[in-house]
């Protein structure tokens, strides 16, 4: 009784790690974006597949590690992360503007009005740009709400 009743409260007391989703989307826990420097986004060209960040180019942000293409890129993320930081925390716009979160795809991607935002896939990218403006809008009213669904 004392085994079952002692699983019960180990059961109940590590609910709340189910239930929570991390603000800032991580592949394992330790790196952002899947090791893609979130900087270089906003000067690659729209549709252009994303770059990826250097191991010995990192800035510890959020709990997380963020790795850059260069030294310019990461000490322009030092100075103002926010203003590089993907929309949502980096996972699926799509998806939390429809109350729920998912991975995002490192080029499903678009900056609009000099905000990042991600997508899960083509598909859900697409349809995310197609109705940009009102998906947008819906995603801020979700957001950070969202993480505990």
């Amino acid at each position: 009784m004392r085994t079952l009743l002692a699983g019960l409260c180990a059961l109940m007391m590590s609910f709340p790690l189910w239930a929570a989703t991390a603000p800032v989307y991580s592949h394992d826990g330790k790196t952002a974006l899947k090791g893609f420097d979130v900087v270089a986004y906003y000067s690659l060209p729209a549709g252009a597949n994303a770059l990826k960040g250097k191991p010995d180019i990192e800035y510890q942000w959020q709990g997380l590690t963020w790795y850059f293409a260069n030294a310019a890129n990461r000490q322009a993320f030092v100075a103002n992360p926010a203003a590089y930081a993907p929309q949502y925390g980096g996972y699926c716009a799509f998806a939390v503007a429809h109350g729920f979160t998912t991975s995002p795809r490192v080029n499903s991607w678009k900056v609009v009005d000099g905000k990042l935002y991600l997508n899960n896939n083509p598909s859900s990218f697409k349809l995310w740009e197609k109705d940009q403006s009102n998906k947008i809008a819906q995603a801020n009213q979700n957001w950070p709400a969202v993480l505990h669904k």
